[in-house]
C-alpha cells in the first residue's frame, strides 16, 4: 500500500529537520510527505523544502482548523493509508511506521490507528505519569461492543501519531472541516459507530508531551468540554467521568508513592481547574462570544 504522512505546521524551525530525518529512515519507506503551514515567521518552509518528497502548503494562520487543515493536506495526497503528525512528534525509533501500519493488513475493518505518545524527558511528574497511564505498551482493537465498559476511552485516539485507512476516512466524509479540537476524536466515533475498528499500537511510539500551566489545562479542558457538548450524537449517552477519575487517583498514588509530594498537591489543584473547565465548557451556549474567547484555548474559533 502507497504511504502519505501530513504534518500541520506553525514555527516549526526547531522540530522540523529532525523530525523529516528520523522520517526518512524508517524501515517502511513513507512515499509523500506534505506539510500545511500556518504561515510561519520562522525558517521552518526553508528548512522542510530541503527535503526530497516533501511537499509545503502555505496557508493563513487564522485559516487553520484542526480538521479542515488536516484535509486540506490530505487532499494533495494519494496514499492508501495516511499518517499523520504532530509537529513535536518525533518517533522514537526507525520502526514507527512499520509497527503503526501492521494493523491495516491483518483486519480490512481497522479504520484507524494511533500510536503511543512517551513524555520527553523534560517532562514534569504529572505529565510522565499522565502519558504512562494514558499510552501503555501494549497494543489492543476497540469497537462498538467495547462501549458499555469502555465508555469514552472506546474513541481515545491522537492525530499527534496517527494512521488512517484511505477508502475508511472518504467513506464517512472525512474530518469536520470546522471543528473546535479533537478532530481525532470525532472520526474515531463516527468510525466505531459505522461499524469499523480502532487499533491503539503501543509498539509505535513518538517523543510527545506538554507541560501545561493552569491556564492552559483550563482552556483546553473547557475546549474539549464544550467539543463533546456539541456533539451529542456521539457522546451524549457516552460516561467519562469514571475514566477521569480513575486517572487522578492512579497518577495521585503514583507521585505520592515516589516521593512526590509537591507535584501530588499541585496535581489535586490541577484536578479541581479540569472538573471546572469541564462543567464550564457544558454550558458553552449560555456564553458571549467575548467570554467563549477569553475561556477558550482556541480563540479563533469562535469569531
Amino acid at each position: 500500500m502507497m504511504i502519505s504522512l501530513i504534518i500541520p505546521t506553525l514555527n516549526a524551525g526547531k522540530f522540523i529537520e529532525p523530525l523529516l530525518k528520523r522520517l526518512k529512515e524508517q524501515t517502511v519507506p513513507i512515499d509523500e510527505i506534505v506539510i500545511v503551514d500556518s504561515a510561519s515567521d520562522d525558517d521552518t518552509v526553508v528548512k522542510a523544502m530541503k527535503f526530497d518528497g516533501v511537499k509545503v502548503i502555505t496557508i493563513d494562520r487564522k485559516d487553520f482548523n484542526h480538521g479542515g487543515t488536516r484535509d486540506l493536506a490530505i487532499q494533495q495526497t494519494s496514499g492508501d493509508l495516511i499518517l499523520c503528525l504532530t509537529q513535536d512528534a518525533l518517533p522514537c525509533d526507525a520502526y514507527y511506521v512499520e509497527h503503526l501500519i501492521a494493523p491495516f493488513a491483518e483486519d480490512e475493518k481497522i479504520a484507524m490507528a494511533s500510536g503511543r505518545q512517551v513524555p520527553r524527558k523534560d517532562a514534569n511528574p504529572i505529565e510522565k505519569l499522565t502519558r504512562e497511564f494514558n499510552y501503555p505498551k501494549i497494543c489492543f482493537i476497540r469497537n462498538k461492543d467495547d462501549i458499555p465498559h469502555l465508555g469514552v476511552k472506546t474513541f481515545f485516539a491522537s492525530d499527534c501519531c496517527s494512521a488512517y485507512r484511505r477508502s475508511a476516512y472518504e467513506a464517512i466524509g472525512g474530518f469536520d472541516k470546522h471543528i473546535l479540537i479533537n478532530e481525532d476524536m470525532k472520526i474515531a466515533a463516527q468510525f466505531i459507530y459505522a461499524g469499523y475498528k480502532i487499533a491503539y499500537v503501543g509498539t509505535a511510539g513518538v517523543w510527545h508531551s506538554h507541560n501545561y500551566n493552569l491556564k492552559q489545562q483550563y482552556t483546553r479542558n473547557f475546549d474539549v468540554s464544550a467539543f463533546m457538548t456539541m456533539h451529542p450524537e456521539l457522546f451524549a449517552n457516552i460516561s467519562a467521568t469514571s475514566e477521569g477519575i480513575k486517572m487522578v487517583k492512579w497518577v495521585e498514588k503514583k507521585l505520592l508513592s515516589r516521593g512526590h509530594f509537591f507535584s501530588a498537591a499541585y496535581y489535586v489543584v490541577e484536578s479541581g481547574v479540569k472538573f471546572l473547565a469541564n462543567r464550564k465548557g457544558r454550558s458553552y451556549r449560555n456564553m458571549s462570544v467575548a467570554s467563549l474567547r477569553k475561556h477558550s484555548m482556541h480563540k479563533n474559533y469562535w469569531g
